[in-house]
């Protein structure tokens, strides 16, 4: 009876270890992707002769436009970043959404940069995985 307990005491503890890893790989990533759109957006803001023009694309935007698009999505991942630290259901819904408003912002400028915009697409799909690979009973078990 006592090894079954210690089991299953061991198998919780493995199990809010990963929930926590997770979740922490997502604050950090969610984070690094919030810099790096920062200064995208601020770059695009400040000179948008850094990035190449596509004349004939579809979802045509101007530079200038693209980089407060960027800027403010980075913000606002940043500040999501550090409400994942804590283990709070609402940050991971809203990191879910702002890494999925980052894919979709990164895949209509694609044209414009075009390798970064793939890994970013890629890095947010990680920050998506991360945030809804974790169970809910897992979330509230991290918590203190």
């Amino acid at each position: 009876m006592s090894t079954t307990n210690r089991t299953r005491a061991r198998t919780e503890s493995a199990t809010q270890q990963w929930a926590f890893g997770l979740t922490a790989f997502a604050g950090v990533m969610l984070l690094l992707t919030g810099l790096l759109s920062i200064f995208r957006g601020i770059m695009a803001i400040a000179q948008d002769d850094v990035f190449v023009t596509t004349p004939n694309y579809v979802f045509k935007f101007d530079l200038t436009s693209w980089g407060w698009i960027h800027l403010a999505l980075g913000v606002i991942a940043v500040i999501v970043s550090f409400g994942l630290f804590q283990p709070a259901l609402w940050a991971r819904i809203a990191g879910v959404a702002i890494a999925g408003l980052v894919i979709i912002a990164n895949f209509l400028s694609l044209p414009y940069y075009p390798v970064w915009s793939v890994v970013m697409v890629a890095v947010s799909g990680f920050i998506i995985w991360a945030l809804c690979v974790v169970r809910r009973d897992d979330d509230t078990a991290m918590a203190p």
